[in-house]
């Protein structure tokens, strides 16, 4: 199953990359309250009401579509509060699994401490495959300062990811 060639390891990658992205996936949630709290006082500064959002994020979108049939009825609320990150770990998991095994395979994919990767997440997921899956709106009716958060958010995690990993890998 794996793949040596030198001290390169295919499952050693994706194991540290799973661990990275999972460490990666909390670095990227508290970067995330923080940009918000600091975008929440520059609102109030400048005296702007924000309207709430009571629409469910993508996460919260993507658990319900997998729980609601296995469960035969809809989330209720503290199951989506629950849902949610799970969803978000397990897909930050498993998207640094991927970025560990392919760093064993090809080096050249960790240089630039992950941020290639990061930008490249950010395009896949959030401005391509989560509005095909009407998981949000199109990326054309989005905000400006939403998609810098979410490709700042995404440059986070892979530089965490990238962090968590190569201290692993060398171990």
């Amino acid at each position: 199953m794996s793949q040596h060639n030198g001290n390169r390891n295919v499952l050693k990658g994706a194991a540290a990359g799973l661990a990275g992205g999972l460490v990666a996936a909390w670095v990227m949630n508290e970067f995330q309250k923080i940009w918000s709290k600091a975008g929440e006082a520059l609102n109030k500064s400048e005296s702007k009401p924000q309207p709430e959002s009571q629409e469910d994020d993508a996460t919260v979108k993507t658990a319900k579509a997998i729980a609601e049939p296995v469960l035969g009825r809809p989330l209720n609320e503290s199951e989506k509060k629950t849902a949610g990150p799970i969803v978000h770990y397990a897909f930050g998991g498993l998207m640094g699994a991927a970025y560990g095994a392919a760093s064993e395979v090809m080096p050249v994919g960790s240089k630039w401490f992950g941020l290639p990767y990061g930008a490249a997440l950010f395009v896949g997921a959030d401005e391509v495959a989560v509005p095909v899956l009407k998981l949000s709106k199109p990326p054309q009716d989005a905000p400006a300062s939403s998609h810098l958060y979410g490709l700042v958010s995404h440059l986070v995690y892979a530089a965490s990811l990238e962090a968590v990993r190569r201290n692993l890998r060398r171990l």
